[in-house]
This record gives structure tokens, C-alpha cells and sequence, in this order.
């Protein structure tokens, strides 16, 4: 039996996901705080299978510290596709989640807060 499928929907496939130029303003912006500071000496950008990402890096030999990511959470009502679609942010380090909203500047508050000296029983 045969499947009628619409061509909207066929070519759509997979959404491009992308940082807009204030999202990019602010992600720069927080990593040249951490370049001044020398916590953060490289970073990239990807962008593949609807998610886009923009990792840090203490040094280029290592993985990231800090994974930055944008994919789409899902569609809300009304006209205007590119419009009403929800993001989802998330901050990851390693495989731990560390922070996830769904505008940048819900997540990016995170490297704001300031770091705790862990002492050990020694």
C-alpha cells in the first residue's frame, strides 16, 4: 500500500540549527572574560544533526571543558515557522549536564557563579 506524504514535510527533514549574531555576541563575549583570565585558550563551533555547539577548551590538546548547545525542542502554535520553533540550551561538561533553559541567557549565568574550594579530610 502506498504512503502519501506532502513535499513540505519531506524536505524538511532534519532543522538547521544555528547560533543567531546576538546568541554568537554573547557566547564571545563570555569567552574572551575567560581568555583574559587564562581559563580558556580555544574554542569551536559545529553544527550538524539539528544541534549546534560551541565547545571551550583549556587547551587545544584536550577535550572540551565546557560544551554550549542549541537544538530544537519543538514547535509552538501560530503562523511563522522560523518564529515560534523552541530551543532548548544546554551547558554540559564531560557527560554532566550543568545547566539547560531555553534561552542562552538562562544557561550562561552558570559560568558567573564563582568557584568553591573543595577541601579534603587530609
Amino acid at each position: 500500500m502506498s504512503k502519501i506524504v506532502r513535499f513540505l514535510e519531506y524536505r524538511r527533514g532534519v532543522p538547521f540549527v544555528h547560533f543567531t549574531r546576538s546568541e554568537m555576541n554573547s557566547l564571545l563575549s563570555l569567552y574572551s572574560r575567560h581568555v583574559m583570565r587564562g581559563e580558556w585558550r580555544d574554542y569551536a563551533i559545529d553544527q550538524s544533526d539539528g544541534m549546534a555547539r560551541f565547545a571551550v577548551f583549556r587547551s587545544s590538546f584536550e577535550r572540551p571543558l565546557f560544551v554550549i548547545s542549541k537544538q530544537v525542542k519543538g514547535q509552538a502554535k501560530g503562523s511563522g515557522a522560523s518564529q515560534n520553533t523552541v530551543f532548548q540550551f544546554t551547558v554540559s561538561s564531560g557527560r554532566e549536564k550543568v545547566a539547560q533553559g531555553t534561552s542562552l541567557l538562562d544557561v550562561l549565568p552558570v559560568f558567573d557563579q564563582p568557584l568553591r574550594l573543595l577541601r579534603g579530610s587530609s
